[in-house]
């Protein structure tokens, strides 16, 4: 287990400082980020909490999971590593045309 947790159906309202405090509760929190969208400045509703030792992160876990926090049950669990992020599907390469191009000239 790693020591770093997915925070998840955040209230709008909590800060890093809020979540650090949250879990400080359960052992050394070394990093509490609440993440932001950029072009508006607003909570997306998740974030991360870095934990001091995969037994504190264990317990902060056992300890936060379903706690209420501002009318919203959290969600907290291990952190995975970000999927890749796969590029729009949208024109270019690739085929879907429907084959209209070979129709045009059979008539």
């Amino acid at each position: 287990m790693g020591n770093k947790l997915y925070v998840g159906n955040l209230p709008y309202t909590v800060r890093d400082g809020d979540l650090e405090q949250s879990f400080s509760q359960f052992g050394a929190v070394t990093s509490a980020k609440v993440m932001m969208e950029r072009d508006t400045g607003r909570s997306k509703g998740f974030g991360f909490v870095e934990m001091g030792s995969d037994a504190e992160a264990q317990a902060a876990i056992e300890g936060m999971n379903g706690q209420p926090m501002g009318g919203r049950s959290l969600v907290v669990n291990e952190a995975r590593p970000m999927e890749p992020r796969r590029p729009p599907r949208s024109g270019g390469f690739g085929g879907g045309g429907g084959g209209l191009e070979h129709a045009s000239g059979s008539a």
